[in-house]
């Protein structure tokens, strides 16, 4: 047993079955990889996978229980290169920060720059994609921090989550639309109106979705995007009135829109940080964290991950 031919069977069970897909992943070959697997299965005295002819349909029973303890075991020899790697060199290394583009764009600039000014010999990475792409790259080790509003809480057993701010939204429209004569905003002028806000998975959809349910009211979703951006650019082109984070309005740039406070109208949301359980991280990784989140320290996000700690709070 060696730990090439772990890595072969998490890569392998990470791409559905495709020995192929595993292979160029790797930088080897297709053969090799069977091979490997089917020696560590020899040794192991149990089949890993279900097989039809030369083709992997299936995992099997034991088989599952071997892929959790080889990503365990990947994940603890990560650790040790990251203990090695602290302690020879704490001002060089990589973070990789999974997220959205709203908080990509309008949350994490100033704790960015900060971050690099502090530490410009660390590779910083910004991975944007959905809030559930954002916890499975955390919790397989491709990214180190997730920081998103949605999702966070689906993953209890894998992720420990720590709130950074909250945040509300607004409603942006042309300067002339109607619904700027509005004097109090209702939810019943915003579903009057076609609607372009986010998608479903994205930035605190369902708190839209449940404010308008609890006034039996249904809003007029014309269009939905993944980030305040595309929101902006199609509200500009007359499509709609815009639903989208506060944060993402800014006077002096979206000079074409005008923004209402809708704060009185929706639950506010929570964005979080979440770190793997079984993660070790790097010194400048507590530090990009309080730069983001003043409030979780080291001693703070330490506690967390053991587990002994109080809900940080906001």
């Amino acid at each position: 047993m060696n730990i090439q031919q772990l890595r072969y069977v998490q890569e392998v069970a990470k791409r559905s079955l495709n020995v192929s897909e595993a292979a160029a992943a790797l930088f080897t070959s297709q053969p090799g990889v069977s091979k490997q697997i089917r020696l560590l299965e020899e040794e192991l005295g149990v089949d890993i996978f279900v097989r039809r002819g030369k083709r992997l349909t299936d995992v099997t029973v034991p088989g599952r229980e071997i892929i959790a303890i080889a990503e365990r075991t990947l994940r603890d020899l990560a650790n040790l290169k990251q203990i090695g790697d602290e302690f020879s060199n704490e001002t060089a290394g990589s973070l990789s920060i999974a997220t959205t583009h709203t908080q990509a764009r309008y949350a994490l600039p100033q704790a960015v720059k900060a971050f690099m000014a502090r530490y410009p010999k660390v590779r910083l990475e910004l991975h944007q994609g959905s809030p559930t792409q954002i916890c499975e790259w955390v919790i397989s080790g491709q990214s180190d921090i997730a920081i998103a509003t949605e999702a966070l809480d689906k993953y209890p057993e894998e992720l420990v989550m720590m709130p950074c701010h909250q945040w509300n939204r607004s409603v942006i429209a042309p300067p002339k639309h109607p619904i700027l004569k509005e004097k109090i905003l209702t939810l019943e002028a915003i579903a009057r109106y076609p609607l372009v806000t986010y998608d479903f998975a994205f930035a605190g959809r369902s708190k839209i979705n449940q404010a308008f349910a609890a006034r039996d009211l249904k809003p007029n979703v014309v269009l939905t995007a993944i980030d305040a951006d595309i929101i902006k650019t199609y509200v500009a082109l007359g499509l709609g009135i815009g639903l989208m984070a506060s944060m993402a309005y800014n006077p002096a740039a979206d000079k074409g829109l005008r923004a209402l406070d809708a704060s009185h109208l929706f639950e506010s949301s929570t964005t979080r940080i979440g770190i793997r359980k079984d993660a070790w991280l790097r010194g400048y990784a507590y530090v990009f964290i309080e730069l983001f989140a003043p409030h979780l320290t080291k001693p703070v996000v330490e506690a967390s991950l053991r587990g002994d700690g109080e809900d940080p709070g906001l």
